[in-house]
């Protein structure tokens, strides 16, 4: 017996319209028809201007600030659901308030739980994201969860930049798992950039373990925002000894004074997905797409099909995703 296969339709939010076109691209189809209407107060109203009867619609949107993004992606997803539409993805390329993961002080909310909650109650019965800031996130969510993994755009990218004396480097503890996973791809080295914290975006002390002499160190990690820890981390490894220092970094958050610090590093790359835009300029900043990435899984999605190949770290899919 032949599974049913329903018309698939692909949205942009607004805060992702860029990305979503290049995935449409990539998928072979155009965008839909949406209005994303606003009241003079700067209320959010959502309008499809197509029907969606039936089908099983995409609708991507990164949920980073303000919050307004995340609040057109839910009233989308509603206005989707009582327009009758079959099955509804939201494909969030950034998960924000990922951050939010724990109670790590008393009296403090777990924001990426409450958002999992919200989003479930607006209608949505399936998520596509990518590099959240803890794995564990996933099981906030009693939906279907695919967690993407950019290590298949950048290794292929650490790859072609031929570095002699590669070294992964891990910029705290906790990204030691995934930081491993990279370094065991490339057959190289990790070294581990242990920070201490004052509080959010301030780092009160670090220290380095491994040896950085002479080598060519890639720093990895899932965001980057006032870039400043990041800095402070590159810094402290050239004085160790390290011949270069760059990173690769999935999410450009990029708030405050993150091009300041970008600029004024001795970084020699920041390389960065489009999974949120890229809104500032600069010589140090090379942004990979993950549009190829996110087309393939919407394919994949679609047809009931695996995305577990979406995963391998083997030369054919690099190439393809690259």
């Amino acid at each position: 017996m032949t599974s049913i296969i329903n018309p698939v339709k692909l949205f942009a939010g607004t805060g992702s319209i860029a990305l979503a076109k290049k995935v449409a691209e990539a998928y072979g189809k155009e965008l839909g028809d949406v209005t994303i209407s606003k009241f003079s107060d700067g209320e959010i109203q959502p309008s499809f201007n197509e029907s969606v009867r039936g089908c099983d619609i995409f609708i991507i949107q990164s949920t980073f600030a303000p919050a307004d993004n995340l609040m057109e992606l839910l009233l989308m997803v509603d206005a989707a659901r009582r327009a009758s539409a079959n099955y509804i993805t939201a494909v969030i390329p950034y998960f924000g308030y990922a951050r939010q993961d724990r109670k790590d002080k008393p009296r403090v909310s777990i924001g990426s739980k409450l958002i999992a909650d919200i989003l479930s109650a607006s209608g949505v019965n399936r998520v596509i994201t990518m590099d959240l800031h803890a794995p564990q996130i996933q099981g906030f969510f009693n939906i279907p969860v695919d967690h993407l993994d950019a290590s298949v755009i950048f290794i292929p990218y650490i790859n072609s930049l031929g570095l002699d004396n590669l070294t992964i480097g891990s910029p705290d503890v906790g990204s030691t798992a995934r930081n491993r996973e990279y370094a065991k791809s490339l057959d190289c080295p990790m070294i581990i950039c242990d920070k201490e914290r004052k509080r959010a975006n301030e780092i009160a002390s670090m220290q380095v373990i491994g040896d950085v002499k002479g080598m060519d160190v890639v720093l990895v990690d899932d965001l980057v925002d006032t870039a400043g820890t990041l800095c402070k981390s590159a810094a402290l490894l050239m004085d160790k000894g390290a011949k270069s220092v760059r990173a690769v970094t999935t999410h450009p958050v990029l708030s405050g004074k993150a091009l300041e610090n970008i600029e004024n590093s001795v970084l020699a790359e920041l390389v960065v997905c489009d999974t949120i835009p890229v809104r500032i300029e600069s010589s140090k900043i090379k942004v990979l797409s993950v549009a190829p990435l996110l087309s393939k899984a919407i394919r994949q999605v679609h047809e009931h099909g695996s995305i577990s190949s979406l995963f391998k770290k083997d030369g054919v899919i690099q190439k393809q995703l690259i």
